[in-house]
């Protein structure tokens, strides 16, 4: 059997994090949407995607094949209705297709938006999707928890040192190779899960759920709360309440994050901060490239969404449920825009176009530095990503 994750409309949903990876690749808890699949099923998976995405993330066909909603977090009951299906089965919850097991010709029809063919199963159970940006911060409480259980069962924890201070070490996980001293982990009321190879240096105050991949890094004195995800190689430093940071990206120094995503090699300048609660408690709106709007929420809480390959300067402030796509550079005093489109360059002041070029020899350097390649592939997605989002820029 051969297994695909596929985008729907939660792709456009997710937008700017999505500009430059299927859903599936959006990471929450834990892992990845599809690392997690993979570790349910122990296969490996293909994807159906944007075709500017699919050089990067092709998909692998066969005779039969298992298709899976990419912003579908797995549950036991899911996973065997899925593994119930029959060639030409079509999962739905209402009308939206969850899975399907399809011939090679036919892997296009769960991108349609109403299935008229095949056998139509009524899925009853309960599941969590990722189908807004906010939905992974939303939810990364839930599922940390979850990818915890999943990661650790069976296994045995590294020893905590005994220079840590610990509240609930039952429920707190050191991965091989990972370093910590002179740090206070409190697990009560949640679990902390500490990767590979990463790092919490002494002065560091953390509360779970807490997430940190494989060569993360919390820096002195960092103050981390409120279900909070590094991803991989991720740096930093000052107070995080309920972040979610893809990989790659740094918020090294000083500064609050609340309530916020970030995608991949982004960096945060010393001493900024984001808003995530607006001064009359209101409800939180964002830009929601699907309506073209502001969008309300529903939540109280809301502070950034970031693009892959954006940077903010030192001292920059982000104004509640700020919006900011790829590529863009955000620099100087005061509140920029609370919608900042890929590819620009400015602040409170005013933006300009960011040179395509430009954001090319930026990302060489960054990419570098750990070890990655900016290829061509890498820049024929961003070029496209360029050309896709010049609507938003005419006003520059």
């Amino acid at each position: 059997m051969n297994y695909i994750l596929f985008d729907d409309g939660a792709w456009n949903e997710l937008l700017p994090l999505t500009f430059t990876r299927p859903v599936c690749e959006v990471r929450v808890g834990i892992l990845t949407i599809r690392e997690k699949w993979e570790h349910h099923l122990n296969v490996d998976f293909s994807f159906l995607t944007q075709d500017y995405l699919s050089e990067k993330y092709p998909v692998k066909k066969k005779d039969k094949n298992i298709l899976i909603n990419g912003s579908l977090i797995p549950n036991r009951k899911l996973i065997e209705a899925i593994q119930d299906l029959n060639e030409g089965d079509f999962l739905l919850a209402e009308d939206i297709v969850l899975a399907a097991c399809l011939k090679e010709d036919e892997l296009g029809l769960v991108q349609k938006e109403k299935i008229d063919s095949g056998n139509r199963i009524e899925y009853l159970g309960e599941y969590d999707r990722v189908l807004k940006a906010y939905d992974i911060f939303s939810l990364n409480d839930t599922i940390l928890r979850e990818d915890f259980d999943l990661l650790t069962e069976g296994r045995e924890s590294q020893p905590i040192p005994e220079t840590v201070n610990v509240l609930g070490k039952e429920n707190i996980f050191i991965e091989e190779g990972a370093k910590l001293e002179f740090a206070t982990l409190n697990a009560l009321k949640g679990p902390i899960y500490i990767g590979k190879d990463a790092e919490i240096m002494e002065g560091v105050l953390v509360r779970g759920p807490l997430a940190m991949c494989e060569h993360s890094v919390l820096n002195l004195g960092a103050k981390i709360y409120g279900a909070t995800t590094l991803g991989p190689y991720c740096k930093c430093g000052g107070e995080l309440n309920n972040v979610v940071m893809f990989g790659y990206s740094n918020k090294a120094h000083d500064g609050f994050l609340g309530n916020a995503v970030l995608g991949e090699w982004c960096n945060i300048g010393a001493d900024t901060n984001n808003s995530n609660l607006k001064n009359n408690y209101s409800q939180v709106k964002l830009w929601s490239y699907v309506s073209q709007s502001f969008a309300k929420t529903g939540l109280q809480f809301c502070g950034t969404i970031m693009g892959d390959h954006s940077k903010l300067g030192i001292n920059t402030m982000l104004n509640t449920g700020t919006v900011i796509g790829v590529s863009s550079n955000i620099f100087g005093a005061g509140f920029p825009r609370n919608f900042i489109p890929s590819f620009a360059m400015g602040g409170n002041h005013g933006f300009k176009e960011y040179r395509l070029n430009a954001t090319f020899e930026v990302a060489d350097l960054v990419m570098r530095r750990r070890g990655k390649e900016f290829d061509d592939k890498e820049k024929r997605i961003l070029t496209h990503i360029f050309e896709m989002t010049k609507e938003y820029r005419k006003s520059f």
